[in-house]
């Protein structure tokens, strides 16, 4: 996508994304996020990195949640939705659930069926509809921005899990989960 058709913020975040294609780009990526979280398991679920940063757990909830919200967002302007589409507060979303209580093959199949979801949607846009334009949260956006947006979000939050807390997984002693 180009500039315009996303948040600015997410810029640095799509620069990272391979391929031009939104639908192959999200179901490749599907796979490496689902061996990622598998990683961490149940016993690892709980971990953070530190006070006031979120849980393994909390993270994967938190990447079903934000491709919920903008895969809403990109079916309203694929619709030709002309209002203008709120802000959400993400830290408010995940204190609102409950992620860690949830098992982590639970927050998989979830995050799974949210992927499913999108990508039925994006795969039935017509090429019109991937560049319809709206405003979202005070930004302009397309559909295709939008999806790139997911992707670019989500790996992210691989670097992040890859960088924080997979030395923490790795480093506990055998057995210990929490």
């Amino acid at each position: 996508p180009e500039r315009g058709e996303y948040a600015e913020y997410a810029h640095a975040d799509i620069e990272f994304v391979e391929g031009r294609d939104a639908c192959e780009v999200l179901e490749r990526q599907a796979a490496a996020t689902i061996a990622l979280f598998e990683r961490f398991g149940d016993a690892g679920g709980g971990i953070s990195y530190g006070e006031g940063k979120w849980t393994v757990k909390e993270v994967l909830g938190h990447l079903a949640d934000d491709e919920r919200i903008f895969a809403y967002r990109a079916l309203c302007l694929a619709r030709g939705d002309r209002r203008e589409l709120p802000g959400f507060d993400e830290k408010l979303y995940v204190a609102g659930a409950r992620f860690t209580a949830l098992p982590m093959s639970f927050l998989l199949e979830d995050y799974q069926a949210v992927r499913g979801s999108a990508l039925t949607l994006f795969r039935g846009l017509s090429p019109e509809a991937w560049l319809r334009r709206g405003v979202v949260n005070g930004y302009p956006a397309t559909p295709r921005g939008l999806a790139f947006h997911i992707a670019g979000h989500e790996l992210r939050h691989h670097r992040v899990l890859l960088e924080h807390y997979v030395p923490l997984l790795e480093s506990r002693p055998a057995g210990r989960t929490s």
